[in-house]
């Protein structure tokens, strides 16, 4: 690829922004308050692709995205009476999933993950990806190369679709601060994918 513009692009494309979309029709979330189980997997089917992958990215493995996700699962199911609706059923379940994975980033007993698990959590949420498994390696390791904080961000921006404002709810940092770490991975993103590959694999 040639320049940064064009690997900034790129990993727009790759990430295939599908947005967080509607909120769940108010029958299904009042039914889930009530504690319907069927009303509260369709709850979270609507965004457990979204969630897995930003889950992921930030944890490194898939025992650890599965277990942060169970742990989510259980923490917005019990605490799901006491929603009120001030934020998005979307933005809220992001933001408790965030807020998991960063307790577990802080725990010791974390596990590597291999590059099958990091390849698959890159490509699986979205099935519209190239087929080229040398870019999509690429994006994987350009991603990589991204502050945690920042990683998330452009995720939350350019895979996930929210506006800032929600990035900023998920996140419970200031708008300006979101808008800064997207910047900052933009440039990083485009850097990355901007150089050939002879030079990544001599770093």
């Amino acid at each position: 690829m040639a320049g940064n513009q064009g690997g900034e692009a790129t990993v727009i494309e790759l990430a295939g922004r599908r947005g967080p979309g509607d909120d769940p029709p108010s029958a299904i979330v009042r039914a889930a308050r009530r504690g319907d189980h069927r009303a509260f997997t369709r709850l979270v089917d609507r965004y457990d692709g979204g969630l897995r992958a930003l889950a992921f990215h930030l944890l490194g493995s898939r025992e650890a995205m599965d277990e942060a996700l169970q742990e989510t699962y259980l923490n917005a199911y019990r605490g799901l009476p006491q929603f009120r609706g001030e934020a998005g059923v979307g933005t809220w379940l992001y933001r408790i999933a965030y807020t998991t994975c960063l307790q577990r980033l802080r725990r010791p007993e974390r596990l590597e993950p291999t590059d099958e698990e990091r390849l698959e959590a890159l490509t699986a949420p979205s099935p519209d990806l190239a087929n080229d498994v040398a870019l999509r390696d690429e994006v994987r390791r350009a991603l990589g190369a991204l502050k945690p904080a920042q990683r998330v961000a452009v995720l939350l921006i350019h895979r996930d679709g929210f506006s800032y404002t929600d990035a900023a709810e998920i996140l419970d940092v200031p708008v300006g601060t979101v808008a800064s770490r997207v910047a900052a991975a933009r440039t990083t993103l485009g850097h990355e994918l901007g150089r050939p590959s002879s030079a990544k694999e001599d770093r």
